[in-house]
């Protein structure tokens, strides 16, 4: 049986060296042009996107309470980045069980807004369910990495450009493996992994509209997962949004055919700049 207290830090953890490594390792001119910032904080990450095209995805601090405690002063010194930064907006993805007593009192002091409510999931790899498609599904070779990245962010409803560049140099780096799915020769899907310290983290997955429905995710998470048994790592993880009542997240029901299982729900904390 999987215990979140158990996994809780190692999911944090290869979640935060991602998002970090995303945007840490930008390339220029999209560093510079995206007004692209990061620092570690308080044993977390604070990444600040001054020109985020996205309209505020890639403002986040996260990883909090691993390696210290998650104190009120951390919150400030997050904050003052932001603010330091110039951004209009930021999230803070905060698990329970990290919060200080007293937090909502804390926050609401400091204008935070609690916001969506994401999952985390977890799974062995190898526990991991095979899902047969008619597309070809694969590593991105660099030929193809704009065309990737491109899909990706067209999924998410974000423009190409400055993110295409930020997301193209994940291609052949060694902690990450991009996957894409084929219909002949053209590129119609894709998902990308990050591996860190014994843990793999399923991340950025989405299909061109015209191929949803033909399997192209649940082969992704499939062909993911084997990468990850291959640079062995013993857990997989994953964070979707939380339906609301009534309805469904389709990211979420295909990580759960796959075999991944919920651990535990985090809340997206809002901070806005006041004039």
């Amino acid at each position: 049986m999987i215990e979140p207290s158990d996994l809780t830090p190692l999911a944090e953890g290869v979640e935060c060296e991602f998002m970090y490594s995303y945007e840490s390792r930008a390339p220029e001119p999209a560093y510079t042009d995206l007004g692209i910032a990061t620092t570690r904080i308080g044993g977390g990450v604070a990444l600040a996107m001054r020109n985020d095209p996205s309209g505020g995805y890639w403002s986040k601090a996260l990883g909090f309470g691993i390696t210290e405690p998650f104190t009120a002063r951390t919150l400030d010194d997050v904050l003052d980045f932001y603010r330091e930064q110039g951004v209009a907006q930021a999230v803070l993805q905060l698990v329970p069980s990290v919060l200080p007593a007293g937090f909502d009192e804390v926050a609401a002091a400091r204008g935070l807004e609690a916001g969506s409510t994401w999952l985390k999931l977890a799974a062995r790899p190898g526990d991991v369910a095979a899902a047969p498609t008619r597309l070809r599904v694969g590593p991105v070779p660099t030929a193809e990495a704009e065309r990737w990245a491109n899909v990706l962010l067209s999924g998410f409803g974000m423009p190409a450009g400055g993110l295409t560049d930020m997301l193209t140099a994940t291609v052949g780096e060694p902690a990450w493996r991009p996957y894409a799915a084929w219909d002949d020769a053209e590129l119609v899907a894709g998902g990308n992994l990050f591996l860190h310290d014994g843990a793999a983290s399923l991340n950025a997955a989405a299909t061109a509209p015209g191929h949803r429905g033909l399997g192209a995710q649940s082969a992704l998470i499939a062909a993911r997962a084997r990468a990850a048994a291959e640079a062995g790592c013993q857990w997989l993880f994953a964070e979707t949004g939380k339906p609301a009542p009534g309805t469904q997240n389709p990211s979420l029901n295909n990580m759960r055919r796959a075999g991944l299982v919920p651990l535990y729900e985090r809340r997206n904390w809002v901070w806005r700049s006041t004039p």
